[in-house]
């Protein structure tokens, strides 16, 4: 289903859609469109309308990506977005209770999605940390594992590239919030989401 089937099936209009999540006009009309591409929206854009829409990310993906199972792989920085506007949304705890009760840590481990798994165990103990919490032992065995090379965001390697250096990934790596760094996902920020 894209995006003109969802607006005539929530009957909302595009004004109205731009109004309520804070997408620009123009974005959400050339959507529609099919002037730019839904899967090349940012993590902040996807979100925005998806909440709005009282839908999931993905539903509005769907149709824009070409199945070969009945999954979809969320590019890595969309995936962190997310997380960070549910943990946002939800509050600490509930997104701890949730995502303890989903077991999704687990289930991206089994699908052998490690950046994914990893990245939500490092939200889970890093919030734990951040409430006095104990850690859940119930992933224990995942705590020793980590990534082959460092994940850094796609702002921090653009900023490595115009620089031609190293040094905004040096920085980046030593400011990385350490349930992250562990697992060799340089995150630096989970609050400051928009």
């Amino acid at each position: 289903m894209n995006l003109n089937d969802i607006l005539k099936q929530k009957d909302i209009t595009k004004y109205r859609l731009s109004k309520i999540s804070g997408v620009p006009f123009t974005t959400i009309s050339e959507i529609t469109t099919g002037k730019i591409k839904i899967k090349n929206c940012t993590g902040t854009t996807l979100y925005r309308l998806a909440k709005s829409l009282d839908i999931m990310i993905e539903d509005l993906l769907m149709d824009s990506v070409e199945l070969h199972s009945t999954e979809y792989r969320l590019d890595f920085d969309i995936f962190k977005s997310n997380v960070c506007h549910q943990v946002k949304d939800m509050g600490d705890i509930d997104f701890i209770i949730t995502l303890l009760e989903s077991d999704e840590i687990r289930k991206q481990w089994e699908k052998e999605w490690y950046p994914e798994s990893l990245y939500l165990l490092a939200m889970l103990d890093y919030l734990s940390r951040e409430n006095d919490l104990p850690l859940c032992d119930k992933y224990s065995d995942l705590r020793i594992a980590k990534l082959h090379k460092p994940i850094y965001p796609s702002s921090i390697l653009m900023m490595s590239i115009a620089s031609n250096s190293a040094e905004p990934k040096k920085e980046s790596y030593n400011n990385a919030i350490p349930e992250f760094r562990q697992f060799n996902i340089i995150e630096n920020e989970v609050r400051n989401v928009v």
